[in-house]
C-alpha cells in the first residue's frame, strides 16, 4: 500500500508540470486575443481619423476643390450624396433603436442585461468545476457573446465618436470578453480570464428597473443604484482575485491586500447609506396607527425646519406638559437631518409619514377622518403667493373629497383666494373650518396703527408669546413688559350674570375679579344664531352659557367668571377668593351647536324687520338692520363699509407739479413698492379698515398711495368702489415724491412691504421698505407755536415755549423679517433699548412705529383650540367684516355689483380710537387718578370701555432728539394696566367707543377742532376743513 501511494504521487508530480505548461499557454491566448483587439482597433481608428483630417485639410487647400470637381463627374457626386443621405438614415434608425425609446428599443436593451447576467452565471458555475460543465457550457456561451457582438457593431455605427466609444466602459467590458470566448471555442478548452468584467454590466440595473417601471421614487432609484455599485464591485473585484490565484500564496496575498480598502470602503459609504435609505422608507411610508381615546391632528403643507418650529413652539404652549394631542406632519419629502433632529426632541408628540394630501392613499396612511382637524401650513416667504395658495386650496379639495367631515383650518397669503374655499361643498364654518389670510390680517393691522397710533402694536401684544427672560432698565420698559403678559382667553360666564346688561357684567368683573370683559358672543333670539358684539349697549341682555372674551394673563382667572355666585361672591372683593362653590354647579360646558358667527352690534334705535327671506345669506344680518334714513351717508349692501360708483382711474392719479391743487391736510400717506410684473398684495384689505361704516363720511381720512402707476392700476379695480382715494406714481425713496403728497401734514404715513422676491439672504426682502423709512424718518417739520394744538406737539410747547421745535413724520413700518428690526431700531431717538434683536422687545414696536406680521404663524394653534378669538381678531382688524361677508365682498368690490345702500346696517358698531384724559368727555370723570377709576367712570357714564394706555416716554436724558430740538415725544403701549394703575395727565386711552358718541367737550364754538384722536380724523376731513391755514416749515435733517 506504501508503495502504490509513493507511484500515484510521482505520476502526479510528473502531469504537473504539462498542466501548468498548458495553462500558462492557453492564458496568453486568451489575454492577448483581448489585448490586441483593443490596441490594434484603437490604433486602427486614430490612423483613420488621422487619414481623414489629412482629407479635409487638402480639400480646404486653394484650387484643389476645383481640381477634384473637374474630375469627378456629375454621376459619381449624385452616387455620393445618395450614399452620404442613406448612411445619415441608418445612423439614425440606430440611434433610436439603441436609447429606447421605441419598444424593439426596450427589448433589446433588456435582453443584453438579461444575457450579460447569464453569461456572468455561467463565469460563475465554471469557476466551480471546469471540467464538468466543460463542454455544455462553451456553446452557450458562445451563442450570447454572437448576439454582444452584433449589439456592439450597431453601437459602433451609431457612435459619433468612435474613439471615445471604443474607450467607454461597456466597449471595454465587450472587447475583453468576447474575443476568449471564440478562442474558447477554436481552442477547446475553457478558460476563465477576465470573464468577470460582465459584473459591471449590473450599473445598468436602475435603468433597466426603470424601464420596466418597476421603481418610480427617488429614494427606490437611490436604493438600486448602489445596490448595482455594490454588487459589480464586490463581483468585479472577487473575480480579479480568482484570476491572480494562480499565482503564488504572496502575489495572492499582495492583491488581497489591495483589493481589502475597495471593500472597506465599499461597505463603509455604499452599505450604511443602503441600509438607511430602506429603514426610513419602512419608517416613514408605514401608516399612522390610531389608537382609541388619543387625539390627534394632522398638519401638511409647508414642511420645513422654521415652520414646523414656530407651529411647535405655538402649539405645545398652549397645553404645555400635557401630551393629549399627538401631531401627524404628512410631509411631500422625507425629513432632512435638522428636521428629523427637531422630530426626536419632540418625540411625545409628533409622527412624521412621507405622502401627500394630494392622494388618497396618503390621506388613508394618516387617518384623516379620525384626525381633530387638519392643519395646512403656508410659506409667507415664497417667490410666488397665487401657486403657494392655488397648491394649498388644492390640498383642502384633497381632503374634503376624501372625507368631507375634516374639519380644515388653512393659511391663505393672498385675501382674493379665499373665495374658493367657501365655494368647497363640504366646506361648513359652523364645524370649525377656517381661513387665516395674512394679507387681509397683515394690512388690517396697518390700517388700524394709520387710525389709531399705537393700535397695531396694542393689538398685536393681545396674541404674541415672550418667553424670553428680560430684565428693563428704565420705567417705561417695566410697564410694557407687564403689559405684554395678557392675552385674548375666553371663558362661558356664570348663569348668575344672566338678564345682567353688558356694562354691568363688565363692571363687575373688572371691581371683583379682576378681569376686563371687553366682548360676548351673544345669541339671536329669531335664529339661534350667534353674534360676536364688542362692548355691546345696555339693551343687550346676557343668556345663560354665555362666551366671553377677557384681557387677562392666565385662564386660571378668567375662570372667576365661571365660579362667580350672586349668593356665595356678594360680598368679597378680593380676585382670589372667588371659586367654585358648593350651592350649585356654575361651569357650563362649551356646545358650539350649529350656530353661524356673525358680527354686529345693537343701538338703542334699533328696530327689528318683520319680514326677511330666510333663504338670504344675510337674512341673520337684517335682523339688527336700520331703517333707512333720508341723507345719510352711501354704503355697500352690507351697510359694513362706505361705498361709491366705481370711479376711473384717470380722476384719481396726481401729478406731481400740481401739488397746490391737492393741498392734503391729515390724511394718511401708503407707500407701495410693486411693478407691472409683481404679485399683488391686496391694498384692499388696507382700505376696508379706514372706510368702516363706523365712522361717518366726514369722519373719513383721504388715503395717498405712492408707487409705480403699472402696479397700482392692477390693484385698482379692487379699490375703486372706495370713496376718497388718490394715486401719486412715484416712489418713496425720492423726497420729491413725498413732498408733492404733502406728507409733512399727514396723520400717518405707512410704509408697506413688497410682494416676495427669489432672493438667496432672507435679510434683503426688506430692502425697499428700510430704505424708505430711513428716508421718511430724516425729514423734519417745523412746529409753529401758533399752530393748533395736538396730543403729539402739545408737549413741546408746555416744556419748551422758548424754543422752535421740530416733530418727526408719525411712520408705521412692515417688515416681513423681524430681525431685520436693528435696521430702523436707531429712528426711535431713544439711547436705552431691550437688549438683543428682538423686534417685539424693541422700542419701535413698543412705541408702534413697527409691525411685522411673523406672529401670525401662531394663529393656526389659537384657530385650534378656539376659532372665536379668530373670529375676535378679524372683527378688531378688519374694521367688522365676517366671514359670511367673504364672499358677498369680493363680488361688491369688484365691481360687478353696482349698487349702494343708505341703511346704517352694520354700522352702529364699536370702534376703537385715543381719548385723552383732559381734552375729551373723559375729563369729567372724577376722579380719575388711576386705571380702575376711569374704566368704571367712563363705562357708567358714557359705555365707553376702556382698554389700555398710551404714555409718553418722558425722559430727556435718554432722548438725544430732544437735545437737537426734535420734537419726539414718543410714547408706549401699555395694555391692560392694573386697576390701581396711576395715571398721568398727558396719558391717552385705548377705548372701546359706541357708535354716535361725541367724545369732545363742546365750548359753545360749534366750529372748534375736536381735541381728540380717535379712529376718526383730528378735526375735520379734507372736503369741509377749516380754509385756515398754519405756516409748515419743511425740513430736511443734517445727514440727507
Amino acid at each position: 500500500y506504501r508503495a502504490f501511494l509513493i507511484d500515484e504521487l510521482n505520476t502526479s508530480l510528473e502531469v504537473l508540470p504539462e498542466k501548468m505548461a498548458c495553462s500558462i499557454e492557453i492564458q496568453a491566448a486568451f489575454i492577448l486575443s483581448s489585448f490586441v483587439t483593443f490596441f490594434v482597433g484603437l490604433l486602427i481608428l486614430f490612423i483613420f481619423r488621422l487619414i481623414w483630417r489629412t482629407i479635409k485639410k487638402w480639400q480646404n487647400i486653394k484650387g484643389t476643390g476645383i481640381i477634384l470637381e473637374l474630375l469627378l463627374t456629375k454621376s459619381t457626386g449624385n452616387k455620393h450624396l445618395k450614399s452620404l443621405h442613406f448612411h445619415g438614415i441608418f445612423r439614425n434608425r440606430i440611434e433610436m433603436l439603441l436609447s429606447a425609446q421605441t419598444f424593439v428599443g426596450q427589448v433589446l436593451m433588456i435582453l443584453v442585461f438579461v444575457l450579460s447576467i447569464g453569461s456572468l452565471i455561467i463565469y460563475f458555475i465554471n469557476s466551480s468545476d471546469c471540467s464538468s460543465y466543460q463542454d455544455k457550457t462553451i456553446p452557450i456561451d458562445l451563442t450570447f457573446n454572437v448576439f454582444f457582438s452584433f449589439y456592439f457593431g450597431l453601437r459602433f455605427v451609431a457612435a459619433d465618436d468612435k474613439i471615445k466609444f471604443w474607450l467607454e466602459m461597456n466597449s471595454i467590458v465587450d472587447i475583453f470578453t468576447i474575443p476568449p470566448t471564440f478562442i474558447s471555442y477554436y481552442l477547446k478548452s475553457n478558460w476563465l480570464g477576465l470573464r468577470f468584467l460582465r459584473a459591471l454590466r449590473l450599473l445598468e440595473l436602475p435603468q433597466i428597473l426603470q424601464i420596466l417601471q418597476a421603481i418610480r421614487t427617488s429614494s427606490s432609484v437611490k436604493f438600486s443604484k448602489l445596490l448595482s455599485i455594490v454588487l459589480s464591485t464586490w463581483f468585479t473585484a472577487a473575480g480579479f482575485i480568482h484570476l491572480v490565484s494562480i499565482f503564488s500564496n504572496s502575489q495572492v496575498f499582495l492583491v488581497s491586500m489591495n483589493i481589502f480598502p475597495l471593500k472597506n470602503i465599499l461597505f463603509a459609504n455604499y452599505v450604511p447609506e443602503m441600509v438607511e435609505i430602506f429603514a426610513n422608507k419602512r419608517k416613514y411610508t408605514s401608516p399612522y396607527e390610531v389608537v382609541k381615546g388619543k387625539k390627534f391632528i394632522v398638519v401638511c403643507g409647508n414642511i420645513t425646519v422654521d415652520s414646523v418650529t414656530a407651529f411647535l413652539r405655538n402649539f405645545l404652549r398652549h397645553k404645555s406638559g400635557q401630551i393629549n394631542i399627538e401631531i401627524v406632519f404628512l410631509g411631500e419629502v422625507p425629513p432632512s437631518l435638522e428636521l428629523e433632529t427637531l422630530f426626536k426632541c419632540y418625540m411625545a408628540y409628533t409622527t412624521f409619514v412621507s405622502g401627500s394630501a394630494l392622494k388618497w392613499e396618503d390621506l388613508r396612511r394618516v387617518a384623516v377622518e379620525s384626525a381633530e382637524a387638519c392643519l395646512i401650513i403656508a410659506n409667507p416667504l415664497c417667490s410666488d403667493s397665487h401657486a403657494e395658495d392655488t397648491s394649498n386650496i388644492m390640498r383642502v379639495l384633497s381632503i374634503k373629497n376624501y372625507n368631507p367631515n375634516t374639519r380644515v383650518i388653512i393659511q391663505i397669503l393672498q385675501s382674493h383666494n379665499k373665495v374658493f374655499l367657501p365655494k368647497i361643498p363640504s366646506w361648513n364654518w359652523t364645524t370649525g373650518d377656517n381661513i387665516i389670510c395674512f394679507a387681509e390680517l397683515k394690512l388690517g393691522f396697518m390700517a388700524q396703527g394709520c387710525l389709531v397710533p399705537g393700535l397695531c402694536t396694542f393689538l398685536t401684544t393681545l396674541f404674541i408669546e415672550q418667553n424670553k427672560k428680560v430684565f428693563p432698565k428704565q420705567p417705561w420698559q417695566k410697564h410694557f413688559l407687564n403689559g405684554l403678559k395678557n392675552k385674548i382667553l375666553t371663558q362661558r360666564l356664570s348663569d348668575d350674570f344672566a338678564g345682567m346688561s353688558f356694562p354691568e357684567v363688565s363692571r363687575l368683573c373688572f371691581v371683583k375679579m379682576g378681569l376686563m370683559l371687553i366682548a360676548i358672543e351673544h345669541k339671536s333670539l329669531f335664529h339661534g344664531c350667534c353674534g360676536l358684539m364688542l362692548n355691546p349697549s345696555a339693551e343687550v341682555k346676557l343668556r345663560k352659557n354665555t362666551l366671553g372674551f377677557f384681557i387677562a394673563e392666565s385662564s386660571k382667572e378668567v375662570i372667576r367668571a365661571a365660579f362667580y355666585c350672586a349668593k356665595c361672591h356678594g360680598d368679597v372683593f378680593i380676585p382670589e377668593l372667588i371659586g367654585k362653590c358648593n350651592c350649585k354647579t356654575k361651569i357650563q360646558r362649551h356646545f358650539p351647536g350649529n350656530c353661524t358667527l356673525y358680527l354686529v352690534a345693537l343701538s338703542p334705535a334699533s328696530r327689528v324687520p318683520q319680514t326677511f327671506s330666510a333663504n338670504s345669506p344675510f337674512s341673520l344680518l337684517r335682523t339688527f338692520l336700520y331703517e333707512p334714513e333720508p341723507g345719510c351717508d352711501q354704503l355697500d349692501e352690507s351697510g359694513m363699509f362706505h361705498w361709491c360708483r366705481a370711479i376711473a382711474l384717470d380722476r384719481v392719479i396726481l401729478k406731481r407739479m400740481d401739488k397746490s391743487k391737492h393741498e392734503f391736510r391729515n390724511h394718511v400717506v401708503a407707500c407701495v413698492f410693486g411693478d407691472a410684473h409683481s404679485t399683488l398684495m391686496g391694498l384692499r384689505n388696507f382700505v376696508i379698515p379706514l372706510r368702516a361704516s363706523s365712522y361717518t363720511r366726514q369722519e373719513l381720512k383721504d388715503i395717498v398711495f405712492i408707487g409705480s402707476l403699472d402696479y397700482l392700476k392692477r390693484e385698482w379695480v379692487f379699490l375703486r368702489n372706495f370713496p376718497q382715494i388718490y394715486i401719486l406714481p412715484g416712489s418713496a425713496l425720492f423726497p420729491e415724491d413725498l413732498r408733492a403728497a404733502n406728507i409733512e401734514e399727514c396723520s400717518m404715513c405707512a410704509v408697506l412691504s413688497s410682494s416676495s422676491k427669489a432672493l438667496s439672504n432672507p435679510a434683503l426682502v426688506d430692502t425697499e421698505t428700510i430704505m424708505a423709512t430711513l428716508n421718511i424718518g430724516s425729514l423734519r417739520v417745523s412746529c409753529a407755536p401758533n399752530m393748533p394744538e395736538e396730543p403729539w406737539t402739545s408737549e413741546c410747547f408746555t416744556r419748551f415755549p422758548e424754543k422752535l421745535k421740530f416733530r418727526r413724520i408719525p411712520i408705521l413700518t412692515e417688515l416681513k423679517n423681524p430681525s431685520n428690526i436693528h435696521y430702523i431700531e436707531q429712528l426711535s431717538g431713544l439711547d436705552e433699548s431691550f437688549s438683543g434683536t428682538n423686534l417685539h422687545l424693541s422700542t419701535s414696536f413698543s412705541t408702534g412705529t413697527v409691525f411685522s406680521g411673523s406672529f401670525l404663524d401662531s394663529l393656526l394653534a389659537t384657530a385650534f383650540y378656539n376659532y372665536h378669538v379668530l373670529e375676535l381678531l378679524q372683527m378688531l382688524v378688519t374694521g367688522g367684516i365676517s366671514s359670511q361677508l367673504e364672499q358677498f365682498l369680493d363680488k361688491s368690490f369688484c365691481g360687478l355689483i353696482h349698487s349702494c345702500t343708505s341703511v346704517v346696517s352694520g354700522r352702529a358698531r364699536c370702534k376703537l380710537g385715543l381719548l385723552s384724559l383732559n381734552q375729551t368727555i373723559l375729563s369729567n370723570i372724577e376722579p380719575r387718578k388711576t386705571f380702575g377709576q376711569v374704566f368704571c367712570g367712563s363705562l357708567d357714564n358714557f359705555g365707553i370701555l376702556c382698554l389700555g394706555l398710551y404714555r409718553m416716554i418722558d425722559e430727556e436724558e435718554n432722548n438725544p432728539e430732544e437735545k437737537r430740538g426734535v420734537c419726539y415725544l414718543g410714547k408706549f403701549v401699555i395694555t391692560r394696566p392694573p386697576n390701581n394703575f396711576k395715571l398721568l395727565p398727558s396719558d391717552l386711552v385705548f377705548c372701546a367707543i359706541p357708535y354716535g358718541t361725541s367724545c369732545y367737550k363742546m365750548d359753545g364754538t360749534s366750529s372748534q377742532i375736536p381735541p381728540l384722536y380717535k379712529g376718526s380724523s383730528y378735526g375735520t376731513s379734507r372736503v369741509a376743513r377749516s380754509k385756515k391755514r398754519y405756516p409748515v416749515k419743511f425740513e430736511l435733517s443734517d445727514n440727507q
